[in-house]
């Protein structure tokens, strides 16, 4: 073992260890939709008397936080996002509506003196100071108010009482305390004066414009004196939930300014108890297929890197852990995914390194240690390239998606590092201690490189020109894309309820409902706007723009009914501002997913490359939002995670060619560059399908276990895989000669290139086998 093989080994159990300690130590942080509960966002906006800035939002969120507490909830989340929203996480509350009625209420808690009954309409009660008002009692009856004599703010604490003695039930105790206690003597006071059954002996209190008891001064208080001692009792034909719902808004405080309910998501727990189950088989399925594949392919160094992938799996979940980042359904998804894109850097690596051996100095094989060494150097400059186009994808996800997507990008971000760590290490030193020993020398084909492989001696037989038909494959590219957006064109896309704002409520049911049924009794049932969908035998989901708590009644009701019994599993609201906030967003991240891409491309390589791997790209999603279109699924934020992976993808495929032109072109100065093109592409093809394969057993498990909400996020992917590896092939090639030849560079160009360097090294990097 040489000094660089020990010291990446001692890094490699460095890393594995501090890996291996936080995954037993640590415990994982899961979202609210794998776990269960309420997530809420709330926006403040200005009231008359205050401005929503940010100091207002930050106050808000205090007495927020203390009416969280107040509702008893474990481990609740609450965070300012932006300038304006609060994030408000639940865990374990089933009832939104519930949680949105508490937390967004003003609070405007204001006693006022009664100064008779008016005609007339209602009117805003005055504030301390200000003008009289008009209001209705809870029988009707307008009564016409002072300014206010004292606020919540005077309120020590208010608590539910039931009194059996006295028949008057549930009532809301107050404790005032400064300025509240002689407040409420003087206003106490002076209504005792009035005569016994005059309005004026009353004192209403008002929270939120609406008079929600108006007491009457007994008549054994004292006219001048009033109701001394700082307690007083709040009546008025409360319950209990109602009494314990005052108290609880009284001892949270008032809200510093208003806020809107802007989006709401609530998850029963065996939902996300479902996706965990579901998404572990998934990734413990497809890794066994994809360890199988890779032993078969690769052999001895298959299996082998199927343990590093293992590694992977337990890096990437300890830069979770150590991150302290929160587990969501879309990033438990990109977990799995990432462990199938983790085969790609080894797939380069053994591929370049089955060149390197084939095709050694002066055409004598190489060792299998200098093979492997050439094949890890060699393949860094496209790993890195195509790692880099996927985290810039991921990063876009993750400042312009929201809510649990956001998840998915930072899953991706982790497995695009953790998959260099293990390739590049881990692997490595696997791989190196492997050829080292005797029986491996003397047996090369155990290693699996000594071989070409059957794609590539499959090629080398046929060598076959692809592009000498260069245009008849744009041209099918082109006639692809037009077939996709037409169906974009005729069908329209199915945008959910994030994008354009509503709710979406999703039962379980005992037996099977038809959704044509289920939409006719909902419509009887006064929802006739409501859409109805089914996926599965007995899950049914209603969407429709607005569905207020009686509504969300209603409509739990008939599913039950039709269903023979039914369970709300997954309840969302998202108003339409943000709905057309987030839609913009997903465009604008898209557009600079394009815009970043080929400013990157342009860097490391020549502009024909990254202009053909760019409209490659758009011709992908295109292609993928078309086939979507015309299969009637929806485009939703999840749809927005597997629309920029596919983009990395794509570009990641594109990218591994074109590394291999610009390596040949700077080997073979005068071979006319379609030829090189071409080139390039059939010693390229190995590891394409290779790739490719490994993403596909993972995706397909996904799509089969995952469950409803995990299966059309694999599906786009699938989808998204089939097109990236043809376009790579057929569409950013091809366009990049085509390019080159108009240019004016049809040959390949100067036959002489600054050397790389590796290592402190000069060196000329090889051109790799001929195919």
């Amino acid at each position: 073992m040489t000094r660089a093989t020990r010291v990446r080994a001692l890094l490699a159990l460095a890393i594995l260890a501090l890996s291996t300690f936080l995954a037993l130590t640590q415990p994982v942080r899961l979202g609210l939709d794998l776990r269960g509960g309420t997530r809420l966002v709330l926006e403040t906006r200005d009231s008359p008397t205050a401005e929503a800035d940010r100091e207002a939002t930050d106050r808000t969120l205090e007495v927020l936080r203390r009416r969280v507490d107040a509702l008893g909830v474990s481990e609740p989340h609450l965070a300012r996002a932006g300038e304006h929203r609060i994030v408000v996480e639940l865990p374990g509350l089933d009832d939104p509506d519930e949680a949105a009625e508490v937390l967004g209420r003003t609070a405007q808690l204001t006693i006022h003196p009664v100064l008779g009954t008016a005609p007339g309409s209602p009117s805003a009660p005055a504030g301390p100071g200000g003008r009289d008002s008009v209001l209705p009692d809870d029988s009707g009856t307008p009564l016409r108010l002072g300014p206010a004599a004292l606020t919540g703010a005077e309120v020590q604490r208010a608590e539910a009482e039931f009194d059996a003695q006295d028949g008057s039930g549930w009532s809301v105790g107050l404790s005032l305390h400064g300025t509240g206690e002689r407040a409420w003597a003087r206003l106490t006071g002076t209504a005792a004066c009035a005569a016994p059954h005059d309005p004026a002996r009353r004192a209403a209190i008002v929270l939120d414009r609406e008079i929600i008891s108006s007491p009457r001064v007994e008549t054994s208080v004292a006219c001048g004196v009033g109701i001394t001692g700082g307690t007083t009792r709040i009546t008025g034909g409360f319950d209990q939930r109602t009494a314990q719902e005052l108290a609880l808004l009284i001892n949270g405080g008032a809200l510093p300014v208003p806020v809107d309910l802007v989006e709401q998501r609530a998850v029963g727990p065996t939902l996300g108890a479902l996706a965990i189950t579901s998404s572990a088989q998934a990734a413990l399925i497809g890794i066994a297929l994809t360890a199988v594949f890779l032993t078969v392919v690769y052999r001895l160094l298959g299996g082998l890197a199927t343990l590093a992938l293992a590694c992977y799996a337990l890096i990437s979940y300890a830069a979770l852990l150590a991150l302290g980042a929160t587990l969501t359904l879309p990033g438990l998804a990109g977990f799995v995914l990432a462990i199938g894109m983790a085969v790609d850097a080894n797939v380069l690596v053994f591929e370049r390194a089955r060149e390197e051996y084939a095709a050694g100095p002066d055409a004598r094989p190489r060792t299998l240690r200098s093979a492997l060494a050439a094949g890890f150097r060699n393949a860094f400059s496209a790993i890195a390239d195509s790692n880099v186009t996927t985290l810039l994808a991921a990063v876009l996800l993750f400042f312009f998606a929201s809510g649990p997507v956001r998840g998915f990008g930072v899953t991706l971000c982790i497995g695009v590092a953790a998959s260099m760590v293990s390739a590049l290490l881990v692997t490595r030193v696997l791989a190196e201690c492997a050829v080292a020993l005797g029986p491996v020398r003397r047996r090369p084909r155990l290693t699996g490189l000594a071989g070409p492989g059957r794609v590539r001696s499959w090629l080398s037989r046929r060598r076959p020109d692809l592009m000498r038909h260069r245009r008849r494959w744009l041209a099918l590219s082109g006639v692809a894309l037009l077939l996709a957006t037409s169906g974009i064109a005729v069908r329209g896309l199915e945008y959910g309820v994030e994008f354009t704002g509503g709710r979406m409520v999703e039962y379980t049911t005992t037996r099977p409902v038809d959704a044509e049924r289920a939409r006719a009794a909902l419509g009887t049932a006064g929802l006739d706007r409501a859409q109805v969908t089914t996926s599965g035998e007995r899950t049914l989901t209603v969407r429709t723009e607005r569905l207020s708590p009686g509504e969300l009644a209603t409509a739990g009701r008939v599913v039950d009914e039709l269903g023979g019994g039914a369970r709300k599993v997954r309840d969302e609201l998202i108003g339409p501002s943000l709905g057309d906030e987030l839609r913009r967003g997903a465009l604008l991240a898209l557009g600079l997913a394009l815009a970043a891409q080929l400013a990157y491309l342009a860097v490391r390589f020549r502009w024909t490359f990254a202009l053909s791997a760019v409209v490659a790209m758009a011709h992908d999603v295109l292609v993928l939002v078309g086939v979507f279109a015309w299969l009637g699924k929806p485009v939703d934020g999840v749809f927005l995670a597997a629309l920029l992976t596919v983009v990395g993808y794509s570009v990641n495929d594109s990218v591994v060619v074109f590394d291999r032109v610009r390596e040949l072109r700077a080997a073979a100065g005068g071979t006319p560059f379609p030829e090189l093109a071409n080139t390039a592409v059939l010693q390229t093809v190995p590891r394409t399908v290779n790739t490719g394969m490994g993403a596909v057993f993972v995706l397909a498990a996904l799509a089969a276990l995952g469950g409803e909400a995990l299966t059309d996020f694999a599906l786009a992917l699938l989808i998204g895989i089939a097109v990236g590896t043809y376009s790579s092939v057929c569409t950013a090639t091809p366009l990049a000669v085509v390019l080159e030849r108009r240019g004016g560079t049809a040959s390949g160009g100067p036959a002489r290139r600054a050397p790389h360097r590796h290592g402190g090294r000069r060196e000329r990097r090889d051109s790799g086998a001929r195919v």
